[in-house]
């Protein structure tokens, strides 16, 4: 890229080397008129909602049939998210409160306080056995904020570690 140029729309995915997310901030903040569009195979929530909160304008998953990429770009320059109806259905849903992950824990009298956004990302990457060096990395966290975020879980679920909070997490109770 040239000097004083700047692309209207950079597509990212999820999966990339160093990191979709990662690179959305980073894009987010340096440019922040570009318009970061998602194209990736996950539709897990960690990463659509991640995806958004670093920046992105849309969110698509390679399932959609890449022949409505192109006109998907170009409804964001224009302004029109792309993002499929089922994703929005689950940012809709989540926007009003109803997220299916607090309701499962406040259900089973296991939630004595709300996890913040940032320790429900950690409890569901924990979920998926990421270390806490692998977790700091993908939320572009220090190793020590992410053990701070596991403390103020496992505090919260009143669990006496990460092993019985990702199973409280996963709808089992602790150490079945």
């Amino acid at each position: 890229m040239r000097s004083g140029e700047r692309p209207d729309v950079c597509l990212l995915d999820v999966a990339m080397p160093g990191g979709g997310i990662a690179a959305a901030w980073e894009i987010a903040a340096r440019l922040p008129d570009t318009k970061i569009v998602v194209l990736t195979v996950s539709d897990a929530d960690i990463d659509l909602f991640s995806a958004l909160r670093a920046g992105a304008h849309g969110y698509l998953t390679k399932t959609m049939g890449l022949e409505r990429l192109p006109n998907a770009l170009r409804g964001v320059i224009n302004g029109e998210p792309p993002i499929e109806p089922m994703l929005m259905s689950r940012i809709l849903e989540g926007f009003r409160g109803g997220d299916p992950r607090r309701r499962k824990l406040a259900a089973g009298g296991q939630l004595a306080e709300r996890l913040t956004s940032r320790e429900w990302e950690v409890l569901e990457l924990l979920s998926r056995n990421r270390s806490t060096a692998e977790i700091a990395s993908e939320l572009c966290l220090s190793t020590s904020a992410v053990r701070v975020h596991i403390a103020a879980i496992v505090r919260k679920l009143g669990v006496a570690d990460r092993a019985d909070a990702v199973a409280v997490f996963r709808g089992r109770s602790a150490r079945d």
